[in-house]
């Protein structure tokens, strides 16, 4: 049952037990609080705690299942379904919880559930050390991490999954339990890409490897050549070396100087790139790539948190975004046909088609070792449509949609569940067998599916 709390018991609950800040309707925070990243999620809860401490978490946990309360747990608040708020009901907020403890001699870090790959990147640069972290700055490492966490950092050193040592978790019966491969190595295994569905982690513990200044940025060329070097890069792909981390992207070229000003406003293909190796070895991983006579090379020296930050810009708080994905066997010259086709007619300059390479590190993970969906399919796809106008909501939508159907015939039938909101794509995301082990851990720890605002797993 969801229930609105303003003014009831429960509010008068979590009031006595809360030390962190709770925020209702009609203070003067609310709207700044109530807002997520994506512009078209406009959704007003009745409460929402914002958590010090694992006790703050515990309290509100506690009070939210004792009331029947619909629950929404927030991360970084990134998620593009808008799983981190709701109308009417609690939303339980981490971003307080934002300290990043370093052991540089150890090479690994342990974080609140709150901190955001910006904030996580700086604390451990300092020492020069990082692990795989998604692809933008303002993502929080909750949402990303549970449920895999594609990053730059993928062929080298894997998913951020598989760097995770330990984690801290608050299940639904507000019981504080740690997972990790010695301790409740089950709970541990579900975590490692099963979303949020077992509880809200107030802790991650993260091995971390050297990386420090990296040779990062993107090639881009004309979309009409698209073809061309699409085909170029699926034969260079089998000699990449894992430090060597590249997607596609099809995108509106901007109005820059480094652009040549004849494909200015113009579709266009970027080839991004992130090598973490020796910078000898850098130059020549990337060296083929240049010999294409790329129309702007922006691949330069930098530190590993500058190339984190490079699409922080184009995906601002309040932009409206739309997505769907999936997986694919192999890049097929009908498939490159397809991308350019449907990518040339986006109807924001904002959008993108991104196409991941999931060689190296990743692919080699045993694929029982964690519950991420799948290690098998050579890349992963992301129709991402981005806007800023509601009026332009249905030609955006229409065109994401368009695109995905057109793109199904290639597609494994697999998606990555960080890229879906849909609730009949999440089953598409595992395998028969892991996702029945999903649900066994769901009814152990959260029989009554208190976490459902998430890519859920029903009990």
């Amino acid at each position: 049952m969801e229930a609105t709390t303003h003014g009831t018991g429960p509010i008068d609950s979590l009031k006595r037990w809360l030390q962190g800040e709770l925020i209702l309707p009609g203070e003067d925070r609310y709207e700044e609080h109530r807002r997520v990243w994506n512009g078209m999620i406009d959704k007003r809860p009745a409460a929402i705690a914002r958590c010090d401490s694992r006790a703050d978490v515990i309290a509100t946990v506690n009070v939210a299942r004792s009331n029947g309360l619909l629950l929404a747990v927030r991360g970084g608040g990134h998620s593009f379904a808008g799983f981190s708020t709701c109308d009417g009901g609690m939303v339980l907020d981490l971003s307080p919880m934002n300290a990043v403890e370093v052991d540089p001699d150890g090479q690994l870090a342990r974080a609140g559930g709150g901190v955001t790959w910006g904030t996580f990147d700086a604390a451990t640069h300092v020492h020069g050390l990082a692990t795989t972290g998604g692809l933008i700055s303002t993502t929080g490492i909750a949402g990303l991490t549970l449920g895999g966490g594609i990053g730059w950092l993928q062929r080298k050193y894997g998913l951020a999954c598989d760097n995770l040592l330990s984690i801290e978790l608050v299940t639904a019966s507000g019981k504080a339990v740690r997972a990790s491969a010695d301790e409740n190595p089950e709970l541990f295994w579900g975590l490692r890409g099963g979303g949020g569905n077992f509880g809200v982690v107030t802790e991650f513990e993260f091995r971390l490897h050297p990386v420090s200044a990296v040779v990062g940025g993107l090639l881009l060329y004309p979309l009409e050549r698209a073809p061309e070097v699409m085909r170029f890069y699926r034969q260079w792909l089998r000699d990449c070396p894992d430090e060597l981390t590249t997607w596609l992207s099809a995108i509106t070229a901007p109005a820059a100087d480094f652009v040549p000003a004849e494909l200015q406003g113009k579709p266009a293909l970027a080839v991004l790139a992130c090598h973490c190796g020796d910078l000898e070895d850098a130059g020549q991983a990337i060296a083929p790539l240049r010999d294409l006579d790329p129309a702007a090379d922006l691949i330069s020296s930098m530190p590993y948190p500058e190339l984190q930050t490079m699409f922080d810009a184009d995906l601002p708080p309040g932009i409206r975004c739309y997505q769907k994905a999936g997986y694919v066997a192999e890049l097929s010259d009908p498939l490159i046909e397809t991308i350019v086709e449907h990518a040339s007619k986006a109807p924001s300059p904002s959008s993108t088609f991104d196409f991941h390479d999931m060689g190296g590190a990743l692919s080699r993970v045993p694929d029982d070792a964690t519950s991420f969906g799948d290690r098998q399919s050579p890349f992963c796809f992301n129709i991402v449509g981005v806007w800023k106008e509601p009026e332009a909501d249905p030609v955006n939508l229409e065109w994401v949609r368009d695109f995905a159907a057109a793109l199904e015939p290639f597609s494994t039938g697999g998606v990555y569940v960080n890229f879906t909101a849909d609730a009949d794509r999440v089953r598409a995301a595992y395998s028969a067998k892991k996702y029945e082990r999903l649900r066994a851990l769901k009814r152990e720890h959260d029989p009554k599916n208190l976490f459902r605002l998430n890519q859920n797993i029903a009990p």
